[in-house]
């Protein structure tokens, strides 16, 4: 598994594949990605997800990015996450600091998008998938652990004609605080990206995805752009 420091050695043009999903975490990998010389291939995944106004984000950044994407539509329908089950609610203000799997965790999603990507890159000659991951997710969610990463790419290139595919995970150390930081170096259209999980005309700021964002904001002495008064007054309007 490729980090930040190993992006960094090898710049020139290269083809890469990039999990995006309209959030903050994949829009800054983008942008760093883009930095050091990748021409990307995005995938953007709807299966069933209440939020599927990242969808929409998701086609925004890549178009402003004149990207190429592909749309994959899955059904996941035996999936008992809130996200995608209308049986269960979001959970709300719980705590983050919790060592307890939340029920937004969806089986084995990173491992069906992955493999997706890995097919996408094997066709395509890409050299890297990148993803998001980092350490606020692989808390809570397995399948974004550094040690699950590491093995998956031993896997993939067991099972691939030419066995030269890497996993990127450039911020897969750092915080959503840090993350934040280094998407305003890279220029990131923060305005552009949507992370709260109910998905409405407006962010809930109560899901576990809205308050780590909004906290990462904050912790930088900034307003979440999502949330400043002209944004505010445009929802207001609707």
């Amino acid at each position: 598994m490729r980090n930040l420091s190993r992006i960094r050695e090898k710049k020139g043009l290269k083809k890469g594949i990039i999990l995006l999903y309209g959030g903050i975490d994949s829009t800054v990998t983008l942008y760093l990605a883009k930095k050091y010389g990748y021409k990307l291939v995005a995938l953007i995944f709807d299966y069933g997800q209440k939020h599927r106004k990242e969808i929409i984000h998701a086609q925004r950044i890549a178009f402003l990015n004149r990207l190429e994407y592909y749309l994959i539509r899955l059904n996941l329908g035996w999936v008992k996450s809130s996200l995608v089950s209308k049986k269960r609610e979001i959970p709300l203000n719980r705590d983050l600091n919790s060592s307890i799997v939340p029920s937004t965790y969806v089986a084995g999603r990173n491992i069906i998008f992955l493999s997706y990507a890995v097919s996408l890159a094997e066709t395509k000659g890409a050299s890297d998938i990148f993803i998001g991951a980092h350490t606020q997710d692989y808390s809570g969610y397995p399948d974004c652990r550094p040690q699950f990463l590491s093995k998956f790419e031993e896997a993939i290139n067991l099972g691939i004609v030419h066995p030269s595919i890497k996993i990127t995970a450039p911020l897969i150390d750092k915080d959503k605080k840090e993350i934040i930081k280094l998407g305003l170096k890279l220029g990131v259209p923060f305005h552009l990206t949507w992370s709260c999980y109910k998905g409405k005309d407006r962010p809930c700021l109560k899901c576990d995805s809205c308050r780590f964002r909004i906290n990462a904001f904050k912790e930088l002495g900034l307003v979440d752009p999502l949330l400043t008064k002209r944004v505010r007054k445009r929802w207001k309007r609707k």
